[in-house]
């Protein structure tokens, strides 16, 4: 985790002196889909008192499922750079 904090802090003052916040979330939509997973988790246990995922987060309830961690890195990857190419086909061409 070194340097963790710093480039992420990079990552946000960038976006916000960009005013491209929104693409920030984009572009890190697999770090939004695993925090979204422990939420719905967290509230949909407390609703309804059963869980929605065998475990939170996402990539364990994969992982409680039986699949590898060399395949869950792999599909994270492919949708990790589906999010990326979403975020990129949304800027303005100057």
């Amino acid at each position: 985790d070194t340097g963790s904090l710093t480039l992420g802090t990079i990552l946000g003052l960038s976006a916000v002196l960009l005013k491209q916040e929104v693409l920030l979330i984009i572009i890190g939509g697999m770090f939004v889909l695993e925090t979204c997973s422990v939420l719905i988790q967290v509230i949909g246990y407390k609703i309804t008192g059963k869980r929605i995922f065998k475990i939170a987060p996402l990539h364990h309830h994969f992982e409680a499922k039986g699949w590898t961690e060399t395949k869950i890195v792999i599909r994270f990857w492919i949708i990790e750079i589906l999010f990326v190419l979403f975020a990129l086909s949304t800027l303005k061409i100057r």
